[in-house]
C-alpha cells in the first residue's frame, strides 16, 4: 500500500526528464488524501499537461521537480525545470487546433496559476476546495 499525503502536508519529489515522467505525476497526485474525485481528475490532467512540457519542451537535460501542497481544502502545485522559461500566450481563434492545448486546460481548471521565470522555470496551478468535508 503507498503512503498516503496528510490533508495538511507538502510533498516534493524529483522526475526524470522523460516519457514517464506524467505518470509519475499522476502517481503523486493519487496519493493524496480526502482530495474531492472532480478535483483528483482535473489535478491529474494538469500535472499530466505540465510535466510533458516540460518533458517536451525543455531543450537542457535535469530532472524536473513537482512540489504538492494541500492545506485547509487549497491544492497547490508546482512544476519546476531548468528551461529558460516562456512567456505564456492565451488561444486565439487562429491557433491551431492540434496542440496548445494544455496551458489553455489549466486556466480553465484552476482556481489560480501562473508561470515565474525567475531562476528555474516554475509554473504552478491551484484548486480551492480542494478537500471532501
Amino acid at each position: 500500500m503507498e503512503h498516503l499525503i496528510p490533508v495538511s502536508d507538502t510533498t516534493e519529489t524529483k522526475l526524470p526528464k522523460a516519457a514517464s515522467a506524467p505518470a509519475v505525476a499522476r502517481r503523486l497526485i493519487d496519493r493524496l488524501e480526502r482530495l474531492r474525485p472532480d478535483v483528483a481528475d482535473n489535478a491529474r490532467l494538469l500535472v499530466t499537461e505540465l510535466v510533458a512540457n516540460a518533458v517536451r519542451h525543455v531543450e537542457t537535460s535535469g530532472e524536473i521537480g513537482m512540489q504538492v501542497k494541500l492545506r485547509c481544502g487549497l491544492l497547490h502545485v508546482e512544476v519546476v525545470d531548468p528551461g529558460t522559461g516562456f512567456v505564456p500566450r492565451a488561444r486565439t481563434p487562429d491557433s491551431p487546433l492540434g496542440g496548445g492545448w494544455g496551458l489553455h486546460l489549466v486556466g480553465e481548471l484552476s482556481d489560480r496559476w501562473g508561470v515565474d521565470n525567475a531562476g528555474p522555470t516554475r509554473v504552478w496551478f491551484e484548486i480551492d476546495r480542494a478537500t471532501a468535508a
